[in-house]
């Protein structure tokens, strides 16, 4: 209310407080930096995580394993100079992108899509729609459940967090 009374010339700003990133935005920033970082020294087209993002999307579009994705990275760090920045296998590389924030929820889901075994349904082991069982049979000595079908589910904030973190792309999120 007092600085609507006040003049225009004698309106009071604001001083701009500069915090220090959290520790999930610290290790965000640092995942940027090994896009600058190349996959070898002189190397010009390729940097650390666009490789290794490039060999993810790979390992998706054709259904790889985790051990088809091992022997790939085994082959191509084989043919790289000595001294290369690749990641050496599935895990190291997960765990290099793990700080983009970007995971996902296994939510079992009933194989007619009738419905989600999710909050207070995640105890249910049959659909109440069709009836259909939500675990395959156990075949040997198998003690692990599998499910029939599951829906992977990406949550919203953290990617939003990640636009809003851009210079680049914030400007367009207002």
């Amino acid at each position: 209310m007092d600085a609507m009374r006040m003049s225009e010339g004698n309106v009071r700003e604001c001083p701009i407080i500069e915090e220090e990133p959290n520790v999930d935005a610290t290790r965000f920033f640092d995942l940027l930096k090994d896009s600058d970082e190349p996959v070898w020294d002189r190397c010009t087209n390729h940097s650390k995580l666009s490789t290794v993002a490039q060999v993810f999307t790979i390992k998706s579009d054709h259904e790889l394993s985790e051990a088809g994705y091992d022997k790939i990275i085994e082959w191509a760090r084989s043919i790289l100079p000595k001294g290369n920045r690749l990641k050496e296998n599935f895990y190291a590389a997960k765990s290099m992108m793990k700080p983009l924030g970007l995971g996902y929820q296994k939510i079992d889901i009933c194989p007619n899509f009738c419905m989600l075994y999710y909050l207070e349904n995640a105890e249910m082991t049959e659909c109440m729609t069709c009836m259909h069982f939500r675990y395959k049979p156990r075949t040997g000595r198998g003690k692990t459940l599998v499910a029939y079908k599951k829906l992977r589910y990406f949550p919203i904030t953290p990617r939003l967090q990640r636009l809003f973190m851009s210079l680049r792309t914030i400007k367009h999120m207002t």
